[in-house]
């Protein structure tokens, strides 16, 4: 039985480390591809030489090109730039944009029926483009975010009641930034309501605290984001996919309607299986909450205008 294909473009810290979960999980045959010559090759040679001390059966190789990529079974896009000292939103925007337009552009070419997920920012904007660009249907488009936050938000959650985080369920919703909301109600430890459990005005500071997760490493690292969680995050949603789980999980989806959210990408719980995005799970959220996701919508909206304009 031929193994599933999978292919990461952009051979960076999250690429790379995507790439290297993915063949640990064994989830299929990793190509990894970056425009920096020896680089996704030099790396795709180290992880696949890591594979007999794993004991995993999977193929790794690293490309500057997309031929190595052809009928891949899902793509993950991590190419485009972090921003940097001094960079406003539009210049990260823009120059991301003109770089996933193009990255899209070759994976369609060479893989028509693949499922893509996005985890470039600015994200919401980015799974917008790649969906534009290649014309597929937004079962097989989505953005990894909502997992990425919302397991920050467990992980705050388990280091202050010290429990462990396997008992944690939470959704983050919304669009990847400062808008994003944690539902407070929807989030529980052992079946109990969090609520319940930490006091309104140190779960406040936990929301807060989730809300600049990537600001904190960021201001820790100096020279980079982070990495670790992003990956293990896009790998969740890689295997659920790959092995039909089923998992609801809380992605970047675009919404007809759902959540009274038209024609956005942005964070909701989806059911995802072996034909991607399979249902937008909708459950009724607090006035309180449904307050803050309009509220996110409308940030969402305001970049993927921004978006459309540079697309023409």
């Amino acid at each position: 039985m031929a193994r599933n294909k999978i292919s990461v473009i952009g051979a960076g810290n999250v690429g790379a480390t995507t790439a290297l979960m993915l063949a640990q999980k064994e989830l299929g045959d990793v190509a990894l591809v970056d425009v920096i010559e020896g680089m996704p090759q030099g790396k795709g040679l180290d992880m696949l030489q890591a594979m007999p001390v794993y004991g995993c059966d999977v193929q790794i190789v690293g490309t500057n090109g997309y031929e190595e990529t052809k009928n891949s079974d899902i793509v993950v896009i991590t190419s485009g730039l972090p921003r940097k000292p001094g960079m406003t939103r539009e210049d990260l925007l823009k120059t991301n944009l003109s770089i996933v337009r193009e990255v899209t552009e070759k994976v369609v070419k060479n893989s028509p029926q693949a499922i893509l997920i996005v985890v470039a920012n600015p994200l919401d904007a980015m799974t917008y483009v790649a969906f534009k660009v290649s014309r597929f249907p937004r079962e097989r488009v989505l953005g990894m975010a909502g997992i990425l936050d919302s397991s920050r938000f467990r992980a705050f959650i388990a280091m202050e009641l010290k429990v462990s985080v396997k008992d944690i369920t939470a959704f983050v919703l919304g669009g990847h930034g400062d808008t994003m909301v944690p539902s407070v109600q929807y989030t529980t430890v052992g079946g109990v309501p969090v609520k319940d459990l930490i006091q309104k005005d140190r779960l406040e500071s936990i929301v807060k605290r989730t809300r600049e997760g990537g600001t904190e490493i960021v201001k820790l690292l100096k020279t980079g984001s982070a990495y670790y969680a992003p990956a293990g995050s896009t790998v969740e949603m890689v295997e659920s996919i790959i092995r039909d789980k089923k998992k609801i999980l809380p992605c970047a989806a675009l919404c007809q309607g759902e959540y009274g959210i038209k024609d956005l990408f942005v964070g909701v719980p989806v059911k995802l299986g072996s034909k991607g995005m399979e249902q937008i799970i909708e459950f009724k959220l607090s006035a309180e909450e449904q307050a803050a996701l309009m509220k996110s919508a409308d940030a969402v909206r305001a970049v993927r205008k921004e978006a459309d304009a540079l697309l023409g």
